[in-house]
């Protein structure tokens, strides 16, 4: 195991990838000689050429449609979308005609395609390049969509989208390109089937059920109150689809206590569905308290630092939320 970034974690499992897969091509704004928005894809332009990193014109509707189309017909791709704010504009591309294909065929056709997108605030960026909208994209029939909140996560989730058969929304926190984890050596493959949440802590007081950045922010907060002598439970979903029901559902009979967090707005989140599966099972039977949710506030993201860092949670925020459950 060696210690990289989540970036380059991202950045190992296109390239490996694409060595192994010579039909493998990847796409998106300024991936190429820039090597990414966010620096990701340094290095993949020189070692795999123009013709498999490609980069496209500023349309998000030709990024994903060109992907989409590609993928129909015999080449697998990786499509870049510099914020994930600009799925809005390629929501037909994508909701309508990637996830659908399948479907409308008879399974006589594929469409392997993964789709990155950074997402989420913490950079200053504002209302159009700071938005969490993993509920739109999970709402969508036919897509699976996938946010690992760790670099090993990153390399084995997004290694394990490429190799699926259907279009997979990845969608990767900003704040966490620079955080460093223990990733395998090259070479050794450790692929993490979509669909299989990870326990992140073990704990028997208080189960936090989260993802992406949310993770990282709700392991502090357990750490902290394990000095107060509560034990919580963290589980990181990793996909939301497929959702990982028997994870949550056995968690919550563990602990009888449950709170969901997320950076998204509140309202319409993905954490309602989370709630739902506690409750509309059998662990219903096991809570000792109603499950609650802590997400973001329902306002745009503000450009202010201070705002901005008030309007999802905190950990002062998410310690508060266990003290109130407990």
């Amino acid at each position: 195991m060696r210690d990289i970034t989540y970036a380059q974690a991202i950045n190992e499992a296109m390239s490996e990838e694409m060595r192994l897969d010579k039909n493998l091509i990847f796409i998106g704004e300024d991936i190429g000689v820039y090597g990414g928005a966010f620096g990701v894809s340094k290095g993949m332009f020189e070692e795999f050429g123009p013709e498999r990193v490609k980069d496209t014109p500023i349309s998000e509707q030709v990024i994903t449609g060109c992907a989409a189309g590609a993928s129909m017909t015999g080449l697998k791709t990786i499509a870049e979308m510099m914020f994930s704010d600009f799925m809005t504009l390629a929501m037909d591309q994508l909701a309508n005609q990637a996830a659908k294909n399948r479907f409308q065929f008879g399974g006589q056709g594929a469409v392997p395609m993964v789709l990155r997108a950074p997402g989420g605030s913490g950079t200053g960026a504002a209302e159009q390049h700071s938005q969490s909208l993993e509920a739109w994209v999970a709402h969508v029939p036919g897509l699976k969509v996938v946010i690992p909140s760790t670099p090993a996560d990153a390399k084995g989730l997004l290694k394990a989208s490429i190799r699926d058969n259907n279009p997979v929304v990845f969608l990767e926190q900003k704040l966490l390109y620079r955080q460093k984890g223990p990733v395998a050596e090259i070479g050794e493959d450790e692929i993490i089937p979509l669909g299989k949440a990870d326990v992140k802590r073990e704990g028997k007081d208080v189960t936090i059920i989260t993802y992406g950045r949310m993770v990282p922010r709700s392991l502090k907060v357990a750490e902290d109150l394990a000095k107060e002598g509560i034990d919580v439970e963290v589980v990181d979903i990793r996909t939301l689809v497929p959702l990982d029901k028997e994870a949550l559902i056995k968690s919550a009979k563990k602990t009888g206590k449950v709170l969901v967090v997320h950076e998204a707005c509140q309202t319409g989140g993905f954490g309602g569905e989370l709630v739902s599966v506690v409750v509309e099972s059998d662990a219903f039977f096991y809570l000792d308290a109603p499950v609650k949710r802590l997400g973001g506030l329902d306002v745009p993201i503000p450009y202010n630092p201070n705002l901005e860092a008030q309007v999802v949670p905190t950990e002062e925020k998410i310690t508060a939320a266990i003290k109130n459950l407990l």
